[in-house]
């Protein structure tokens, strides 16, 4: 329980995973690979960060966002594997941000749940990554991430 122990000195409690709000699941394995779906940034009373990066939220409060994205893509796969030391690598985040027009910095609102991930993991945590710019994402969340990841 070597990552758990990490997100314990980091003070980081993974919440219970609520259940999917449309018609998919919440990971599907694939061989080695776990696919999971978006996570959007439920803070842990339950509440979402709603809005759009360069109106609502600066990179700050985005990057808090993408952080609580990443701690509930955590909690996902603890559901799912029971153990988080059985994560191989994390393979690839892909992270859309609700953005304004004009609004050129996804890429630095997605780093704070790269950088989690890198914590929590260390070198296993690196990984491949794309970060969008949109203009509206489900429940007006301000982040969405999902993520592939090696078992």
């Amino acid at each position: 329980m070597k990552v758990e122990k990490r997100l314990e000195e980091l003070g980081i409690n993974l919440p219970e995973v609520s259940a999917p709000k449309a018609k998919y699941v919440p990971v599907r394995k694939v061989g080695n690979l776990l696919f999971v779906s978006g996570q959007l940034p439920v803070k842990e009373d339950g509440s979402l960060y709603t809005g759009k990066l360069g109106r609502e939220h600066d990179v700050q409060s985005g990057q808090d966002a993408a952080r609580r994205c990443a701690i509930n893509l955590l909690a996902t796969l603890k559901a799912e594997l029971g153990d988080l030391d059985l994560v191989k690598s994390i393979v690839k985040l892909q992270s859309f941000v609700s953005c304004e027009a004009g609004f050129t910095e996804p890429h630095i609102v997605t780093n704070a749940a790269s950088e989690l991930l890198i914590e929590a993991f260390g070198e296993s945590g690196w990984h491949a990554r794309t970060a969008i710019g949109t203009n509206q994402l489900p429940l007006d969340a301000a982040v969405e991430i999902d993520a592939i990841v090696e078992v």
